[in-house]
């Protein structure tokens, strides 16, 4: 306390000079119209441009929590827009009414903490396990399209074999034929994979979209894979060679939603009984 004193006896003169300057300055703004209308002028615009970069700053640090809310709006809004498209019997060409089957597919966001596109077998990490209901098998997809399978889980984690993967064929369809086909990642370029199986009477065009097949129990059908990019034949071929650019670009994988099928293990229980 005897130091505090002691600073304020020495500085006494700046202090006082500083307490009449405000002084003067308040005297002036409330007596004087003019400086009284540009001082608050001066002061709200500047507490305009406070509160503005505050609110840029606090928003900044606030973008992975508004990334999540996202994340969950579109995991929310996939899951709708599938119930819809049962509903209006797209692809499946016939109405659906079974609230079993409108409700089959749930989509859980998650996001991604690790991602490869340079090998010739890419995998992906997640920041969801089977805490979270995450199961190996489960198919996984992005805003724009197809991602992989999920290949294993640990409590909080889930690794994914990327569609960028020599290994993964995908049962896919011709959206503007139906005519069935496979998709598999070509090895090299990660915006781009092939289409095998496609018969040469089948008129392809260019940008024909294809989506999966639906067929398994791990994607939903529709679901987009790419478009035709450029298709060849060799003269005694059975197939065409074509390939693809593909809708999800694994480059800039941020967040991702795995598919939880209520019905596939009734279906595959049933298909089993099929294996001769």
């Amino acid at each position: 306390m005897r130091s505090l004193f002691l600073f304020l006896f020495k500085y006494r003169t700046f202090f006082v000079f500083v307490f009449l300057q405000i002084l003067c300055s308040w005297l002036i703004i409330s007596n004087n119209q003019y400086q009284s209308a540009a001082f608050f002028t001066s002061s709200n615009r500047m507490a305009a441009s406070i509160m503005t970069t505050t609110d840029n700053v606090s928003d900044y640090f606030n973008l992975s929590t508004q990334n999540k809310k996202l994340a969950d709006e579109n995991a929310r809004l996939k899951m709708l827009l599938n119930q819809k498209q049962q509903i209006s019997g797209y692809f499946l060409k016939k109405r659906v009414t079974d609230t079993a089957v409108l409700k089959q597919f749930n989509y859980l966001p998650a996001k991604v903490v690790k991602n490869s596109v340079n090998w010739s077998n890419n995998y992906i990490t997640i920041n969801k396990g089977s805490i979270d209901g995450i199961k190996k098998g489960m198919g996984v997809v992005s805003h724009n399209g197809i991602v992989g399978i999920v290949k294993s889980t640990s409590r909080h984690f889930s690794t994914i074999t990327s569609l960028l993967h020599n290994n993964i064929f995908i049962s896919s369809v011709i959206a503007r034929t139906g005519d069935l086909c496979s998709t598999t990642w070509n090895g090299r370029d990660p915006y781009e994979a092939s289409l095998r199986f496609v018969p040469r009477h089948i008129q392809l065009q260019f940008g024909d979209t294809i989506v999966t097949s639906g067929y398994n129990s791990i994607f939903d059908a529709g679901t987009l894979i790419g478009t035709v990019k450029e298709t060849g034949i060799e003269e005694n071929a059975t197939f065409y060679d074509v390939k693809i650019d593909l809708a999800t670009d694994f480059n800039s994988l941020s967040y991702v939603y795995v598919i939880e099928n209520y019905l596939k293990a009734e279906k595959d229980s049933l298909e089993q009984n099929l294996v001769p």
